[in-house]
Parts: C-alpha cells; sequence; structure tokens
C-alpha cells in the first residue's frame, strides 16, 4: 500500500482554500488540512472536508458518447472527435457559441476561448460569470477600472466596521467567515443587510432586514447621512476622485431621505441612521457583496452605489478598507481574467479595438480569428435559441450546466432543443448533458495540473493527485485534439498545462510576470506585470486603475425590481445557496456526506405569511410564478421577513430556477435571480 499527499486548490466556492488530497493506491481516498496554505491556514468548511467524495462516484463519465435515434451509444475519441470536427464545420461564425466554465482552470478556460476565436471563428464565447459577477466586472470597472476584488482576504480581519449586504459570507464562503470572525474578535463591528437572518446576520451589531432589490436606496440614503452629517472623507473625495458633485446632487434629494428610504426597504430610519453613522465613522471599513447585489436588472447600479460609499468615505487602498465582492465559483475570476467574455480577450483586453485582435492574430498565428465584435452572452443566447430559432445553430459546452443554473428553466429547455448541434464535456451526465448531441468525458479538478485565481485574484496551482477514469482526458487536451481535428494542431500544440500558462502570462499583462515555479505554494495575486514583482494584494493604493487615476462617482437613481409583487403573486422569492450544497448540485450531491445533512430543497417562508395561507412547517406546498410551478417542502420560519420567501437552488426535483425571472440587467445582462413575485398555495389532498 502507497500512501501520499498531493496539495491543491478546493473546487467549490471563490473563497480558493488550499487541502492534501490523500491518495492510497493511485486513488483519491480523502482530504487533510494544508496547514501552511496562506488562505485559509489548515481550515475548511464541510465542502472542502468531503471534496474527494465525488471524484470516484460511480456514474462518471467516462468514454465518449454519441446520440443515435434519441439514444446515447458508446463511441471512440475519434469517432466523436470527427463527428464534432465535421458538424463544426458546416457552420458560419455566428451560427455557433461555445461556453466555458468557472470550474476548470485557467489554461482551460483560455483554450475554450481560443477555440471559439480561432476555431469555430465565432464571438459567441461566455461562461456563468454572467449569471453571478458580471455586473461587477463592469461596475467596479465604470468606477475603479478594474472590475475585481479590491482587497486580500485576509485584510478583512483588520477591518474597524465591515458590512455584509448581499452576502450570507459565514454560509457560502466560510472561510472568509471566519475573517470576519477573527475582525469581530478583534473589536469590529458588524452591519448586516439581508431578507434572511441568516448565520451571518447574527454576527451583526446592526441587522437591518430588508426587501430585495431595495439596496440602492438603501446606500443612497447611508450616503445622504453621511454627507449630511460631514462624515465623509474630504481629501479622499477631492484628491483621488471625480464628479463628486453630480452623486451629491442624486443621493441628497427627499427621495433618499432616511423616512423615504425606509418606507422602501423597509429598515426603520433609526436603524439606517445608526449603520451610516457607525460607517461613516470608521477608521477602515470593509464592504462586503456577493450575488445579492449582484443578481438584479440594477445589479451594475447596485455596484456602483457599492463603490461610490467606499469612494466617499475613503475607504479604499488601505488594508481593513475595500470592495469585497465575493466570487461565488472557484474560478470564476480566472474564467472572467482569461477571456471567456464575449467583450474581451485575457487581461480584459477589448474586442473592439483592432490593437488587441492583431496582438492575438499575431500570438496565436492565425490570420482569420472571429471579428472584433461583441459576441452574444450566455443570457442572450437562450433568448436568441428560444425566440429567433435557426439563427444559433451549433453549442459547445465545458463544466457548465444551463438546465439547472439559468433563470425560467422551461424556457431554457425549449432553446437548447432548437439547436442543431450540442456537444457538451463535463464529469457527469447533467441535465444539459442529456440534451446533447455528443457527450465528452473530462477530468476533475484532482486529475490535473493547472491553475485557478481566487476571489483576491490570487493565481493558485491546482497539482493532479490520480489518473482520470476510464477514457476520460483534461479538458484542455480534448480541445486541443479537437482543434487538431480541425486543422490547426499548430495553434495548439500544447503538452502540458504549464506551456499553455506561458501562452496566457504573454499575452495577459496582469499575468505577464507568473510563472508556475513563481506560484509555488502561495500563488500571487494579479496584477503581476512582471518577473521581479511581487503582486499586488490590496489594488488601487495610490491611485486608480482608470486613464486619469481617479475613481469615478456615479449617480443612481432606485429602480425597483423588474418584477414586483401584487394581488396575484403577493410575495417577494430571492434564492442562493446554503451550507452542504454548491450550484447546480452535480458535485455535491454525489458526496454522502453532504448530501446526508440536506437531501432536499425547501421554501422558508415568515410565520405570519404562513399562517395567513394556513401553512405549518415541513408541509408540502406549491410555489407559483408566471413562468412555472414547482412542489416543494415549506420551511417555516422567523429569520425571514414579512413578504419574501427564499429558496436554494441546487435540487433538480424542486428547481427554483423554474420560477425565477429571466429580465436581465440592461448592461451586464446578468438576470433577476434575486427577487420575482411569487404565490405559494396549499396542496389540496386527494
Amino acid at each position: 500500500m502507497e500512501m501520499n499527499y498531493v496539495p491543491t486548490t478546493c473546487p467549490y466556492c471563490g473563497t480558493g482554500c488550499g487541502f492534501n488530497l490523500v491518495v492510497k493506491d493511485g486513488k483519491v481516498v480523502g482530504v487533510q488540512p494544508w496547514h501552511r496554505n496562506p488562505v485559509n491556514e489548515g481550515k475548511l468548511c464541510p465542502k472542502g472536508n468531503y471534496a474527494w467524495e465525488f471524484i470516484n462516484a460511480e456514474d462518471r463519465l467516462t468514454t465518449p458518447l454519441i446520440k443515435k435515434d434519441g439514444k446515447f451509444v458508446e463511441a471512440s475519441w475519434d469517432e466523436a472527435y470527427d463527428l464534432i470536427a465535421q458538424k463544426f464545420k458546416q457552420y458560419q461564425g455566428e451560427e455557433s457559441m461555445a461556453l466555458s466554465s468557472a470550474r476548470v482552470s485557467n489554461e482551460e478556460n483560455y483554450l475554450m476561448q481560443k477555440f471559439a476565436r480561432a476555431v469555430m471563428k465565432t464571438p459567441n464565447v461566455d461562461h456563468c460569470a454572467r449569471l453571478c459577477h458580471a455586473s461587477t466586472v463592469v461596475g467596479l470597472a465604470g468606477a475603479f477600472g478594474s472590475g475585481a476584488m479590491t482587497q486580500s482576504i485576509k485584510d478583512i480581519a483588520d477591518a474597524e466596521v465591515i458590512f455584509v449586504i448581499g452576502s450570507n459570507t459565514v454560509e457560502q464562503h466560510p472561510l472568509i467567515g471566519r475573517r470576519i470572525m477573527q475582525a469581530k474578535k478583534k473589536g469590529a463591528k458588524i452591519i448586516a443587510a439581508d431578507p434572511r437572518f441568516t448565520p451571518t446576520a447574527k454576527l451583526a451589531d446592526i441587522y437591518m432586514p430588508f426587501d430585495s432589490g431595495t439596496d440602492v436606496a438603501l446606500l443612497n440614503g447611508m450616503m445622504q447621512y453621511i454627507i449630511k452629517n460631514d462624515l465623509y472623507d474630504k481629501e479622499f473625495v477631492e484628491k483621488r476622485t471625480k464628479d463628486f458633485e453630480k452623486l451629491k446632487e442624486v443621493v441628497m434629494k427627499d427621495d433618499y431621505s432616511l423616512e423615504n428610504v425606509s418606507k422602501i426597504t423597509g429598515i426603520p430610519a433609526e436603524q439606517i441612521a445608526q449603520a451610516a453613522d457607525l460607517f461613516g465613522k470608521a477608521k477602515a471599513a470593509n464592504i462586503l457583496y456577493s450575488m445579492g447585489i449582484t443578481q438584479h436588472t440594477t445589479g451594475v447600479d447596485n455596484v456602483k452605489s457599492v463603490a461610490n460609499l467606499q469612494m466617499l468615505t475613503g475607504n479604499l487602498g488601505r488594508p481593513g478598507t475595500g470592495v469585497c465582492a465575493l466570487r461565488g465559483q472557484n474560478n470564476v475570476q480566472g474564467a472572467c481574467d482569461m477571456g471567456a467574455l464575449p467583450n474581451v480577450y485575457s487581461g480584459y483586453q477589448a474586442v473592439i479595438v483592432p490593437e488587441n485582435r492583431k496582438k492575438m492574430q499575431d500570438a496565436w498565428g492565425i490570420e482569420d480569428i472571429a471579428e472584433g465584435k461583441v459576441g452574444l452572452t450566455v443570457t442572450k443566447m437562450i433568448n436568441v435559441l428560444a425566440d429567433e430559432p435557426g439563427k444559433l445553430k451549433a453549442l459547445y459546452i465545458m463544466g457548465e450546466n444551463p438546465m439547472l443554473s439559468d433563470p425560467d428553466l422551461h424556457h431554457v429547455e425549449k432553446g437548447l432543443k432548437n439547436l442543431e448541434f450540442m456537444v457538451v464535456q463535463d464529469i457527469f451526465m447533467t441535465e444539459t448533458a442529456a440534451l446533447a448531441d455528443v457527450v465528452l468525458p473530462a477530468a476533475c479538478f484532482a486529475e490535473k495540473d493547472g491553475t485557478q485565481t481566487n476571489t483576491e485574484r490570487r493565481v493558485q496551482l491546482w497539482h493532479k493527485a490520480q489518473d482520470a477514469p476510464g477514457q476520460a482526458k483534461p479538458d484542455w487536451r480534448i480541445i486541443s485534439e479537437l482543434a487538431a481535428k480541425m486543422g490547426y494542431a499548430a495553434q495548439f500544440p500544447y503538452t502540458s498545462p504549464e506551456e499553455i500558462f506561458t501562452e496566457v502570462s504573454k499575452v495577459t499583462p496582469s499575468y505577464g510576470g507568473m510563472t508556475y515555479e513563481r506560484l509555488g505554494s502561495e500563488g500571487l495575486h494579479w496584477p503581476c506585470p512582471t518577473v521581479d514583482h511581487p503582486g499586488t494584494p490590496i489594488l488601487h493604493k495610490e491611485k486608480f486603475a482608470t486613464p486619469d487615476g481617479l475613481g469615478i462617482f456615479t449617480p443612481i437613481e432606485f429602480k425597483p425590481p423588474a418584477e414586483v409583487p401584487d394581488a396575484e403573486y403577493p410575495l417577494i422569492l430571492t434564492t442562493g445557496r446554503c451550507l452542504w450544497h454548491w450550484h447546480t448540485g452535480t458535485m455535491t450531491r454525489r458526496s454522502e456526506s453532504l448530501e446526508r445533512e440536506e437531501p432536499t430543497g425547501w421554501i422558508e417562508i415568515n410565520p405570519t405569511d404562513a399562517k395567513a395561507l394556513g401553512i405549518k412547517d415541513k408541509e408540502m406546498v406549491r410555489a407559483l410564478t408566471r413562468r412555472g410551478q414547482i412542489n416543494v417542502p415549506a420551511r417555516v420560519t422567523d429569520e425571514i421577513k414579512k413578504g419574501v420567501v427564499f429558496m436554494p437552488f441546487h435540487f433538480i426535483e424542486c428547481a427554483a430556477n423554474v420560477l425565477t425571472n429571466n429580465a436581465l440587467d440592461p448592461v451586464a445582462s446578468i438576470p433577476e435571480f434575486k427577487a420575482c413575485a411569487v404565490r405559494i398555495e396549499k396542496i389540496a389532498e386527494a
């Protein structure tokens, strides 16, 4: 018997915790702490502790599958590649699209966007950042010139005041929640705004339960109080920002008086004043947010409002300050960095700038890459497929499961069924893979080397611990072999992820100084432009990443969600994750330990609302919106605000996204997962 430990990075949330995979006789059999890891210092959440359990699940995909007469049959790699190459060659540019993945490595995301643009000749490439933090990328880039978290995770513990809004950090990013607890232990005050009294809210000194979708009103009200009471950082505003007067013109309106904001949000005026006073007087205040801020039709507005508050109070560029946009998935930051987006190449180099296109043509040795235009987002793609059949014909999906993760699932299914040809590359037969024409078996995180980039912009190594099952291959190898079949062997010559990363660093300025050797066990924060650069844990220390170095205030008016409660649908539905599961459950629901803890979904409802409807705790109820209906157990609890209901979205048997609204933010095209109108009914007994 041979036992060894392989250090790697967790495949779940964006925290980027490190652990050791325990390998016995060539198979992963457990997880052990990696105490020297700088992110989590050996501590893990339940998902991390059991991150090994799905790896050798019996239903891993092990061979390519081709659908014949409606049924999948096993095929050789050559058969699968030949069919895909023949089909993809039939489609011209914008008739096809590629979906990359926040679950796979940087190298694989880089190759997927290169494959889309260079081989498929399509500008249509996107991934699930569109569903979680697209509004962060747009909003923070508009305010600061860079669309990423501004601090390191460790810095959170140095804050004097922490304001958590739109994030249940303790459950969703537990090892970042640990830094909040460390700050609290050192005397920090915590403010939490959330419709639910979550484990995070329970840490708060000031807890503000508010209606989902009213964030801008709350933030504007706080800024009005701070300006009125002369609590803002005049020197920072004067020297480091511009357009303050424009902001002031909007936030000082009567609309954002504490009384009016109280009516909009449902938070008592004196509580908003208390929170604003505490925040305004802090010497180092931090804002943590996640998808409760971003997943709205006003997602970009919400993000810019957070940026406004931090610039107003001078809380940027120092330890304990910053805008901590907490990324949902392990490599959603990296997938964005690698250019798996329709508007940018790697390093956020705009596709519409001719010099950037020329740079990529030269680097890739391909003249006829996709034209320099912005392609479709995944959310627009679904609408095109469903509403304009025949316009988009072929789709190549790597490690995404839109049949559970996207809003309005009936609409998604209709769209995907209108495709002429779909390829899905994954580790399990997902709900989306079941609709594909060809399914390709991929290696999981434990079966390959590579890098991922966590929420604090730290680029970290994965290390291979075991071989992939059966004929499954790493995504980078599949993409390279498929490119060769289509005539691009010379442009995809890679024999290792490290070779791909070398190319990434050559064409991506923020990764320019990184090598596998330099990443070592601690990783490096981008920007790291040169080989002697130490990396940048804290952004915007002396100037912002805007052309003139100044932060930009944007005045934002409050707009309600696209769909608000009415007589027919009187409650607000909001969605999120639970501690035990992750995203579409593809991995966590194959973990016996995690599935045992939370075997199915539920809908949280306030006791007052439940009583009015005659609903008891644990009773099966029907939830209905204008898009569909599901049956789901009720969880009656006073830990959710009256008028609001909550559902986790991991569970296919009661899929919250049957109900959610696919209304989009007009700038970032992110859907409004966090607020729609819903009705709850008792199920009549037979």
